[in-house]
């Protein structure tokens, strides 16, 4: 279990022939770009190149050192190639060549929320793994997933037969009982991976540029590899393969042309850090907080939901003098004075001009409706007919009062 300094091309030399049980390389992807990136605290800059003359120079690059990759893997491994819209249909080209078409078993979409700007293109939200076995045996663990919520699970669970005309039925016994099928374990995970990408803050972050989480690389191992297997990555980079490998018992090889980046691996590989996920965990359900009402509410004002925020519940989607607007929906058990402070504390934090804070009933608290409405800059609501273009028109006025009612909201939840 080591990681070497020097280009792989020659360090390939010193690893024998059919030794490894997967390889997984995250290359330079043709970004024509100098990556360069700070740790936390400011003290460190990593930098490294992936400026090519040309992709004929980068194509013979990658192949000579996925024709190593194939030599060292054994018949029944794995390789993993990490790439984006670069250069990912140059490398699957290379990759039905050295290791054969029928070879290929999966193109892995690593989804994940990333924003960034774009003028003129679609926001580029994925990055691609091509999986090849070395032969039509290579090793493959099935992994599971939970059902999603709109998955018949009763019907999953029950066994099948084909008729007299060939259509599906459900079977039974002969006292027409149904026949349950055997123990599922959840459905079998697909090609799309929905890990989130490493924020600034996480733990495991370590200030290096395109360092991945290691999730990814942990269910990337759990598929092709068993405890005490091989894996080698020979542009580890930060060593995150290293240190998934390390957490899932196996045993891993670590190849990199930066001292740094071996520097940093051996440093995280004696004290792997691993960031967890909610997202993950517990899934998207656990980010929403709001209710039928206030999605009903907000969907009315046409604004963008907050969720997990005490004082704003969202914000309307147009901006007035370039500022964003705040609403808060009044909770069942707010009262109106509640409610507003915890508006404005959170508007003024954003340094937001104006705000809107949604009555729902008529618990005034502390001060009555009439003193709440003398801020100018705070406009309360009673009516979900309450045209926010007309707001606009006149924004001087807004301590005017309109008289609300959230019956229609009730109605909407009730009928559905």
């Amino acid at each position: 279990m080591s990681v070497f300094r020097g280009d792989c091309k020659e360090i390939f030399k010193s690893i024998e022939t059919e030794s490894v049980d997967m390889v997984y390389l995250d290359p330079p992807f043709f970004t024509q770009k100098i990556h360069n990136l700070k740790t936390r605290d400011n003290s460190t800059e990593y930098i490294f190149s992936d400026c090519w003359e040309s992709i004929e120079d980068y194509v013979n690059f990658m192949r000579e050192r996925i024709k190593e990759c194939h030599r060292v893997l054994k018949k029944s491994g794995s390789i993993f190639l990490h790439c984006d819209k670069n250069a990912s249909h140059y490398l699957r080209i290379i990759l039905d060549d050295v290791f054969g078409a029928k070879n290929f078993r999966n193109e892995i979409i690593w989804h994940y929320k990333r924003w960034t700007s774009s003028k003129s293109s679609l926001q580029s939200q994925h990055q691609t793994i091509h999986f090849y076995g070395k032969t039509k045996d290579n090793k493959f663990n099935t992994l599971y997933t939970d059902y999603s919520a709109s998955t018949n699970v009763d019907q999953i669970l029950q066994e099948r037969k084909r008729d007299v005309n060939g259509k599906s039925i459900y079977k039974t016994d002969i006292e027409g009982e149904v026949v349950w099928g055997k123990e599922k374990k959840g459905v079998a995970l697909g090609d799309v991976w929905e890990i989130p990408y490493l924020n600034p803050k996480a733990k495991e972050r370590v200030g290096y540029p395109t360092q991945k989480p290691i999730l990814l690389l942990e269910r990337i191992i759990e598929i092709s590899t068993n405890q005490n297997d091989v894996v080698l990555d020979p542009f580890c980079g930060s060593g995150t393969t290293l240190v998934a490998a390390k957490l899932l018992n196996r045993r891993y090889i670590g190849i990199d042309i930066s001292e740094d980046a071996c520097n940093i691996a051996d440093r995280r590989i004696a004290n792997p850090l691993k960031t967890t996920s909610t997202l993950m965990e517990k899934g998207t359900g656990c980010y929403l907080t709001k209710t039928p009402m206030e999605n009903i509410i907000l969907s009315s004002l046409e604004a963008i939901p907050v969720q997990r925020n005490s004082g704003i519940d969202g914000f309307l989607k147009t901006h007035q003098d370039g500022k964003a607007i705040p609403i808060k929906i009044q909770k069942n058990d707010e009262t109106l004075y509640e409610a507003e402070s915890k508006l404005v504390q959170a508007a003024r934090k954003r340094k937001c001009q104006y705000m809107i804070l949604v009555r729902t009933h008529n618990n005034y608290g502390q001060r009555r409706l009439e003193q709440v409405a003398r801020d100018k800059s705070l406009f309360i609501i009673d009516s979900l007919e309450l045209s926010v273009g007309n707001w606009f028109a006149g924004i001087e006025s807004m301590s005017r009062v309109i008289q609300f009612s959230t019956e229609d909201a009730t109605r909407k939840i009730n009928t559905r």
